[in-house]
């Protein structure tokens, strides 16, 4: 299967407005960036590091959507909505991997060296969280809109709150990990559980 058929599928598998593959491939900014991206990567390590820079600005400006042409980005990964997304240069993020719209993925050094988050396999990060340095979000992990992570994320959690708190995400579902794997908002009460906004209980 193609890449930019499998992200179609996967895009529609994940978002209950897409009605048909045409749609989704003519409208969805999320998509568009993560192709362009996919692009802009390519130049980047072929040493065409200008045009690379030069293309991801002018992808910020189509689709409000910022990803610096050197972060790694894995397969089937879907933006929903996308404005206000910023991925750095040294970010890395997985397979199967769902970011809503507002997510900083953003470092705290000034240093030339790894700065940014690593996003593992399966993570779903939702809107307006900020996870901010050189950490690790383990598989299958959830975090929470508008939460602010600055520590490493342990497989099968949810991170909630300012600054985040972790929960295992094994005790809210109360399913196996093959099950958890699958999960989606709609069937697990763990993923639901972090789209309350965290600044409620500030």
């Amino acid at each position: 299967m193609s890449p930019i058929r499998e992200d179609l599928r996967n895009a529609q598998a994940h978002d209950p407005a897409a009605r048909n593959a045409f749609e989704t491939f003519l409208v969805a900014s999320g998509l568009h960036a993560v192709w362009w991206h996919r692009w802009h990567h390519w130049l980047w390590n072929h040493r065409f590091k200008l045009v690379a820079r030069v293309g991801s600005q002018m992808m910020r400006f189509w689709t409000g959507i910022e990803i610096h042409p050197g972060a790694t980005i894995g397969r089937r990964f879907f933006i929903d909505h996308g404005m206000g997304v910023v991925i750095g240069e040294t970010a890395e993020i997985g397979d199967d991997v769902m970011m809503y719209h507002g997510v900083t993925l953003g470092g705290r050094s000034l240093q030339h060296t790894k700065r940014h988050p690593t996003v593992r396999d399966g993570v779903t990060i939702g809107a307006g969280a900020k996870v901010i340095g050189p950490i690790v979000i383990g598989e299958r992990s959830v975090i929470g809109a508008n939460a602010v992570v600055v520590k490493d994320v342990p497989a099968d959690s949810v991170a909630v709150g300012i600054p985040a708190t972790l929960t295992p995400r094994k005790k809210i579902t109360g399913s196996s990990p093959a099950a958890r794997k699958k999960a989606t908002r709609a069937t697990d009460p763990g993923v639901d559980v972090a789209w309350t906004d965290p600044a409620v209980f500030i």
